[in-house]
């Protein structure tokens, strides 16, 4: 197979959850541990950094990946999803793998893996490993796809551990609470390796404390080591703090969205916690962009419309976006909104801004929902707006309404966004 049919092989041949959702899950670690065995173990032979967390895991990893590479480690990141080309989950030092070695791998090992029966997300993650091994990376920075402790990334050692926050999200396989989904994300905490919590949430934070406990590890509240001051909100430069103590500013911080201010704390203090060098800590965070082109966080698409895309895609994320758009200047807002099935639309949808205009589509994945029943559903609590046959459809027609102060925003699920960047 070429490269075409090898991806296309990936996608018809295995489950995959962020197309077909629940049918691809699998509630245990057997097949992983299957596949590491063909693979020759190949996640014991590298150095890594596991995240979790509800939102903000691709923002952290991406932004410790970079200042790695400022700091001149052959690094490695794992990502999932991706946006345009599946290539984006495995990088190294930024650049995606190589075409002909997911081509290879595929071939080597697709009959050797047919009895385990793996899931798509279960053999990217040990393509990604296997890849990794064999370049001899100093350090991968490892995302979790979902939850923790039965994700198939858990079964690395890491050097550190990081969950970034908790919030609703696949509730139907984390749990309906905030304790159950928190205890499910604490299972990348292992004995004897530190664990960093991004975001302190006074209602979970007794779990994590606990299963540190059991785990013999010392734990770390990034909100009580850095402290991030906007210096210039246009300008996006900030100040960063340790227990008090100024380190340095960060000048035209990339990545926009005042949500990120959590993210780069996070990062800071798993920084400084890894004893990275300030002066890479600081090139790495303002080069994120350039160093692992990480795309899609509030990122502009036009300037005449504004447009701008984010792919935040839960009710925490949502509302962090909302509440981004109420900070941006414009006249009248164009929502173009596409979302996935198995997300809480009530809630998700009782936090859109009711003023907007909205632009009703489905991404072109089987798990995307029905146009149609979106506008219907937002039409009973007050969001109104036309449905469109295409995400880009949706996006011309909102271009076009848009007069010069206005604002065209692209959201609600992650492949809405991809089809756009």
């Amino acid at each position: 197979m070429n490269y075409e049919e090898t991806i296309a092989f990936l996608y018809n041949q295995l489950p995959a959850f962020q197309r077909i959702g629940a049918a691809a899950y699998k509630a245990n670690l057997d097949n992983t541990y299957a596949l590491m065995k063909i693979l020759g173990e190949p996640q014991l032979q590298f150095k890594s950094i596991h995240i979790a967390g509800t939102n903000g895991k691709g923002s952290t990893a991406n932004m410790l990946a970079s200042i790695y590479q400022e700091a001149g480690y052959k690094t490695a990141l794992y990502t999932s999803p991706h946006l345009k080309d599946f290539r984006e989950r495995i990088r190294l030092n930024g650049t995606m793998i190589p075409k002909e070695f997911v081509v290879d791998f595929v071939a080597n090992f697709a009959v050797r893996f047919t009895p385990i029966s793996p899931s798509f997300f279960e053999l990217t993650m040990a393509m990604a490993f296997h890849y990794f091994a064999q370049q001899k990376v100093d350090i991968a920075i490892v995302e979790t796809g979902m939850g923790g402790r039965l994700d198939s990334t858990n079964i690395i050692v890491p050097e550190l551990s990081i969950i970034t926050n908790i919030g609703f999200d696949h509730v139907q396989f984390l749990g309906d609470t905030l304790a159950k989904i928190a205890a499910e994300k604490a299972g990348i905490i292992k004995n004897k390796i530190p664990v960093l919590i991004g975001e302190k949430q006074t209602e979970i934070q007794s779990v994590f404390e606990k299963k540190a406990k059991e785990q013999a590890v010392p734990i770390y509240f990034a909100e009580e080591m850095i402290k991030v001051i906007c210096l210039d909100k246009e300008a996006s430069d900030f100040q960063i703090s340790y227990q008090n103590e100024e380190l340095f500013s960060i000048h035209h911080f990339p990545l926009r969205g005042s949500y990120q201010i959590k993210n780069l704390t996070t990062v800071m203090a798993a920084a400084l916690l890894l004893k990275l060098p300030l002066d890479k800590i600081q090139k790495g965070i303002e080069n994120v962009i350039k160093n692992t082109h990480f795309a899609g966080r509030w990122q502009i698409l036009n300037t005449n419309p504004l447009t701008i895309c984010d792919t935040g895609h839960n009710e925490d994320g949502l509302r962090f976006v909302v509440e981004q758009l109420a900070e941006t200047p414009h006249h009248i807002l164009h929502f173009v909104l596409g979302v996935v099935n198995d997300k809480d639309l009530d809630h998700i949808l009782n936090i859109m801004p009711k003023e907007a205009i909205y632009y009703f589509c489905k991404a072109d994945i089987p798990r995307g929902l029905e146009a149609e029943t979106l506008q219907i559903k937002a039409n009973k609590i007050g969001l109104i707006g036309a449905v469109y046959s295409s995400v880009n459809n949706a996006l011309k027609a909102a271009q076009n309404a848009a007069k010069k102060d206005d604002l065209v925003f692209v959201g609600g699920s992650t492949f809405t966004v991809a089809e756009v960047v």
